[in-house]
């Protein structure tokens, strides 16, 4: 009996979101977060807020997205921002750092673009790995639990709106 030898595994590319993304991204985001998503604040952020593709970005892995990261922008106050999610990673890439990876890139994309701050709602104790904390001066058009109100870069301050 001959061994085959084992195949690499799968390269896994993050690109812009495109799209072509759409239905996939859709699909990925009624798994993770179910019908409920369209009643959180972060929702009404992104009705009124500007989609970022060229900050957003997708994890591709054999031609299928298996993460998204998007961006939106925004101000916070009078200063520009950007409004990060939703985030979404396949279940079965959860637990390999392929969320932080996403965010990483999402905001690394954002302050090579010049802006100041990012922003949004989510758990610290994830989301700090990845520098953020909370963002006590901001608001959101909503009701949300303040400690959940994180930022990464320049301290933002204000009531979260349209640029």
């Amino acid at each position: 009996m001959s061994l085959q030898p084992c195949r690499p595994p799968p390269e896994l590319a993050f690109v812009h979101e495109d799209p072509a993304h759409a239905a996939e991204i859709e699909a990925l985001l009624n798994r993770a977060f179910g019908p409920g998503r369209f009643a959180k604040v972060s929702e009404r952020v992104r009705e009124f807020a500007d989609f970022a593709p060229d900050l957003s970005f997708c994890a591709v892995e054999d031609g299928r997205v298996v993460g998204v990261c998007r961006m939106w922008r925004v101000a916070a106050g009078e200063r520009p921002a950007v409004f990060l999610g939703p985030l979404a990673v396949e279940e079965s890439e959860r637990r390999h750092g392929l969320g932080a990876r996403l965010v990483e890139q999402a905001c690394s994309a954002s302050e090579a673009a010049g802006e100041p701050a990012v922003v949004l709602v989510g758990d610290l104790p994830y989301f700090q790995r990845v520098g953020f904390a909370v963002a006590s001066e901001v608001s959101l058009p909503g009701p949300v639990d303040p400690k959940r109100v994180l930022y990464r870069g320049a301290a933002p301050a204000g009531m979260i709106r349209a640029r």
